[in-house]
């Protein structure tokens, strides 16, 4: 038996390593049958439903995990972190709770927790979590970023910078805050007009990131994927959403609630458009959804045929990811689903959803670029472009391009907005995007940073949008004019076709 239960294990694991949770799943399930008592399994059989989108079955297994080991809080702390992909803040913060009370000592669990509050704005609890880590360890290089961290979300600037300063300066051994205390520090200098040397220590920080992993494969990656899509959207003839109309016509679509996608370039403005609109009582938004990664592209990879069952069981499957990332019932709803980074995929859900309607966010191009070269974001094939200006300008070209030519395609029911409208005049931009999605603008929204402030959000920028809205970001780039002179040519039609002197 136990020979056996060693070889399901490693058949499971590496069903699970390979992104085949279906056929992981059932394996797990005998395994927690034959072994009720290992945690561990219960865990792994958790992360193995949560793949599979059982997220009832998920939350069972791994609060069993927790339950068969209480006081194990390397696993208890494991379990946290995986409630936080699952959108589950509360949940997340009890398991770091119980993990840094299983271990006295630890200091993993207790940033955990301080994280886990700042994202969800609760700075003063942030604040003493994170002291519990110094009085642990004085020198930890984690808990002493993350101190300054607070300082500057709390506006002392001054002190976070001199913690930060005396951080770099001790140089760290923790890789994530060698670079990180960099970001941390040019956000600081940037607050307080000193361009020049903010931008000499985001160098410093994105040559570090790139020292750390094989960043060249990942920009290859990238190209080779881009110039696919630019090549499918430039095959495919005007009309070609008629043609997908007509294999996939209404009569043969299953009812789904109403539904957006809004996109855009990242830091066009998305996430402050998605809490307007989320201020809306007739509206649910989701904020960075894997809706469209974990359902719609990977079916896509296998065939661009499908029959029209098999796209309404995408359609089903999509939209309940899309509810499972919502804290609370969005029964009779517009879902709009604010996702950026996958703008250039629209295609693929015009596909799927012939009657999607499209926001587009737009800003002057080159707030766009610096703003997302001031990112601090986990390295991807998409987010490596941020490590340089030139790829950032090419990443820009490449997704807007996208949508420049998929804007010519009728059919569909798509809207552009600008961020600099927005902060003009927000009742009369809101007013129009909400119109636009059949429905009546609402005093509400005009104050969204109050319903904002109250909830987690996924968007690296959520701190940004727990305020009313401010002018400090129109023409930002101005301050940094130098420093884009050599990419300005490539983002330059862009600016002329949006009106951006």
């Amino acid at each position: 038996m136990a020979a056996q239960i060693h070889n399901d294990l490693k058949q499971a694991r590496e069903f699970l390593l390979n992104g085949d949770y279906a056929r992981s799943l059932p394996v797990y399930e005998r395994l927690v049958r034959q072994s009720p008592g290992a945690a561990v399994i219960w865990y792994e059989y958790g992360n193995a439903a949560f793949k599979c989108r059982q997220m009832e079955l998920a939350d069972r297994a791994w609060n069993k995990a927790v339950a068969t080991e209480p006081h194990n809080a390397e696993l208890v702390g494991m379990v946290g972190h995986q409630f936080d992909a699952l959108r589950r803040p509360e949940a997340a913060r009890a398991c770091f709770l119980q993990a840094a009370a299983a271990d006295p000592r630890g200091i993993n669990p207790r940033i955990s927790l301080a994280v886990n509050l700042e994202k969800n704005h609760r700075l003063a609890e942030a604040r003493a979590a994170v002291n519990e880590c110094l009085a642990i360890d004085p020198k930890d290089d984690q808990a002493r970023y993350f101190t300054a961290v607070l300082d500057r979300r709390e506006g002392q600037l001054q002190q976070a910078e001199s913690r930060l300063r005396d951080l770099i300066a001790s140089d760290p051994s923790h890789p994530f805050v060698r670079y990180a205390a960099r970001y941390e520090l040019a956000q600081v200098l940037d607050r307080t007009d000193r361009f020049d040397e903010a931008m000499i220590l985001l160098k410093e920080a994105k040559e570090m990131v790139l020292a750390l992993a094989d960043a060249r494969l990942l920009m290859r990656g990238y190209d080779q994927s881009a110039e696919s899509i630019r090549r499918f959207t430039a095959a495919q003839p005007k009309n070609i959403l008629d043609t997908w109309g007509k294999f996939f016509p209404l009569r043969k679509r299953e009812t789904i609630p109403p539904l957006a996608f809004l996109g855009g370039h990242p830091r066009s403005g998305t996430t402050l458009l998605e809490q307007i609109l989320d201020a809306h009582p007739g509206v649910a938004a989701v904020d960075e959804s894997t809706a469209f990664l974990d359902v719609l592209q990977p079916e896509f990879h296998k065939s661009n045929e499908l029959s029209s069952a098999r796209v309404n069981v995408l359609r089903r499957h999509y939209i309940q990811a899309l509810r499972d990332a919502l804290p609370t019932d969005a029964a009779d709803k517009m879902l709009i689903d604010k996702n950026p980074s996958p703008t250039a995929r629209l295609p693929l859900w015009l596909r799927v959803f012939p009657e999607l309607r499209v926001l587009i966010a737009l800003r002057d191009p080159r707030d766009v670029v610096l703003s997302c070269y001031f990112q601090n974001i986990p390295l991807n094939s998409a987010n490596v472009n941020f490590l340089t200006l030139e790829r950032l300008a090419k990443h820009y070209a490449d997704l807007m391009g996208i949508w420049l030519a998929v804007r010519e395609w009728p059919g569909f029911a798509w809207i552009e907005t600008r961020y600099e409208d927005i902060v003009a005049d927000l009742p009369k931009e809101g007013r129009r995007v909400t119109e636009f999605l059949g429905l009546h603008w609402q005093p509400e929204q005009e104050r969204f940073y109050e319903k904002s402030g109250s909830k987690q959000l996924y968007s690296p920028t959520y701190q940004d949008v727990t305020r009313p809205v401010y002018q400090r970001s129109v023409a930002r780039w101005r301050a940094y004019e130098k420093h884009l002179a050599p990419i300005l040519p490539v983002l330059e039609p862009f600016c002329r076709l949006w009106g951006y002197g």
